[in-house]
């Protein structure tokens, strides 16, 4: 059941255009982008099991997965207000029977013992190796574009530990550290299956890259067509459009 959310100083409602779903952000904070919905579509999470969402800052991405899957959710943020946000959503959204949003540090998930097995984990991560000057700027900011708590090895040897056989990780990233992602992936036996690749524009180099890799998968990459964002107006393609707004009137 939906109910009345608590909002605090400086925060709104936003609309995530799909499903009646709303979701608590502040400019005082690291707000979503691009980058987590096209995610939430990217991942092909199953129907039914048990999901994680790894730095899943105000729960953007467990919202938008509830709307395909009927999967336990569960969202993972190290930063308290962040936390706090995002379960006030996911209650505003009545959705707390489906997902569960923890604060804490992804490193210190279980290990071993008593660990829980997931079928499919998401991460939007850091981007940023962490430099002398990264602290000096908004510290919300800081945490969500640089590996200050964590880096890309430690998501990904996470990743591994907390998936079951079989189970499948996503991610976005940056293209400039490809090689290092999938260098990183096999060393944690995560196999590479699926690359997409986003364009701003036709034309124009990469500016994330979306990944599909297989817990204990046999070698076998493949390479999607690539997503375009803008057309030549400055519009968005029809698969952003699809994407943000659902198919038009008559589209599958």
């Amino acid at each position: 059941m939906k109910k009345q959310p608590v909002l605090y100083e400086k925060e709104r409602i936003d609309d995530l255009l799909t499903h009646e779903l709303g979701i608590i952000q502040s400019d005082e904070v690291f707000s979503f982008s691009m980058d987590a919905v096209l995610l939430a579509r990217f991942a092909q999470i199953p129907g039914r099991g048990h999901v994680l969402d790894m730095c899943t800052g105000n729960g953007v991405i467990p919202l938008l997965l509830s709307t395909r899957s009927r999967a336990k959710i569960d969202g993972i943020e190290i930063q308290p207000r962040l936390a706090d946000m995002a379960r006030r959503s996911v209650e505003m959204n009545g959705l707390t029977e489906r997902i569960r949003i923890r604060e804490g540090d992804l490193r210190e998930l279980p290990k071993e013992k008593d660990r829980p097995v997931y079928d499919a984990i998401t991460v939007n991560p850091p981007y940023m190796p962490l430099t002398g000057g990264d602290l000096k700027i908004n510290p919300h900011q800081a945490i969500a574009r640089h590996e200050i708590h964590c880096t890309l090895e430690e998501v990904i040897a996470a990743a591994m530990r907390l998936l079951r056989p079989g189970g499948k990780f996503f991610m976005v990233h940056k293209p400039q550290r490809l090689g290092e992602m999938m260098t990183l992936l096999r060393q944690y036996r995560l196999e590479p299956k699926i690359v997409r690749f986003v364009h701003p524009r036709i034309g124009t180099e990469a500016n994330m890259v979306l990944i599909e890799a297989l817990r204990d998968g046999k070698p076998d990459v493949r390479i999607q067509p690539p997503l375009i964002v803008y057309d030549e107006s400055g519009s968005y393609c029809p698969e952003i459009m699809n994407i943000y707004y659902g198919p038009k009137e008559g589209e599958a």
